[in-house]
């Protein structure tokens, strides 16, 4: 896993040379936003003690395999309250959902803590509704320096591109989008919100 110092709050976490989970340094220690892939809960739990501090929280900004990978690991390691989107949540656990599908629903033994919509507040992050990817997507804004971790609402592998439109370099976030003009114009509003700097699921983070 690759560990990538952003700013004083954020470092990035690359696991497989092209997935990315973050974590937000708060007054109380790190919030991890999304698990990346499977077997990476060790590895996740030793960066954070390298930067300094212990996780005390989960986020994620979707419900996808590469998101919530290991997602159950950390739970059952570290005991802390998971945050998910409400209406992935609600796939997850199995309850009514008509639409359409895309990408991998894991099954997680875990169950949120708490279920989130756009407008809550965990910690310094703002959580944002940005569905189109996923039924439930969010993305997070830091208030402190409006850094924006997107999940999959962009990708930035050979820059800045969104899910509603295909980019042959990595095509992998366009392929898994459920619904893309919903996608599209959620992209559309995150970049209304002006945000410093973006850091996506994919990619590098790019500054603005």
């Amino acid at each position: 896993m690759r560990t990538t110092p952003i700013t004083d709050n954020l470092i990035q976490l690359t696991r497989s040379g092209f997935v990315n989970a973050y974590l937000v340094r708060e007054d109380d220690g790190f919030t991890l936003v999304d698990t990346t892939l499977s077997r990476g809960a060790g590895e996740i739990i030793a960066a954070a003690k390298l930067a300094g501090g212990d996780i005390k929280r989960i986020v994620l900004t979707h419900g996808h395999s590469d998101h919530v990978g290991s997602l159950d690991a950390l739970k059952d390691a570290l005991g802390v309250d998971v945050y998910m989107p409400e209406l992935d949540a609600r796939i997850h656990a199995g309850e009514a959902y008509d639409g359409k599908l895309r990408g991998g629903w894991p099954k997680l033994a875990t169950r949120p803590d708490v279920r989130i919509n756009g407008g809550d507040t965990i910690g310094s992050l703002e959580t944002i509704a940005s569905p189109g990817h996923t039924p439930g997507h969010v993305s997070f804004l830091d208030t402190r320096d409006r850094t924006l971790i997107a999940g999959d609402a962009f990708a930035t592998v050979g820059g800045l591109s969104t899910p509603d439109k295909p980019k042959w370099r990595f095509p992998l976030v366009w392929y898994a989008t459920c619904d893309r003009p919903q996608a599209g114009e959620s992209a559309r509003a995150l970049l209304a919100r002006e945000p410093a700097r973006i850091a996506a699921g994919h990619g590098k983070v790019i500054t603005r």
